[in-house]
């Protein structure tokens, strides 16, 4: 019986070639902003009483944006994970920009409203 060394396995995901915990930690925590982002949506659907049908608007936008956060988070992950260990990592601070005004403008947005209810 000859020894063979095994083929290297293709690492196609964040858990492939980082077997920490930090891939599972940043996916989690996408996962609560996301849940954070329904919840504030839910808020924003209970107001459509007192405001009328121009709040739907806000609860629209955050879950546009907590779907959006779902189907690109993993991309996200495994983007990082293979920059960090090709020592060629592209920082792209647009899309967390992008969630910070979104959540600014939302609050804002809310606390005005709570303000000046009728």
């Amino acid at each position: 019986m000859t020894w063979r060394p095994r083929p290297p396995v293709r690492a196609t995901t964040a858990a492939d070639l980082d077997r920490g915990l930090q891939p599972e930690r940043t996916t989690l925590s996408w996962g609560r902003t996301s849940m954070a982002m329904v919840s504030v949506s839910a808020i924003f659907l209970r107001w459509t009483p007192h405001y009328g049908l121009m709040i739907l608007a806000l609860p629209a936008l955050t879950l546009v944006c907590a779907l959006a956060i779902t189907a690109t988070h993993n991309h996200r992950t495994n983007d990082s994970v293979r920059g960090i260990h090709s020592e060629a990592l592209e920082v792209r601070p647009g899309e967390l920009l992008a969630l910070v005004a979104l959540l600014i403008a939302v609050g804002g947005a809310g606390l005005t409203l709570v303000l000046l209810a009728p």
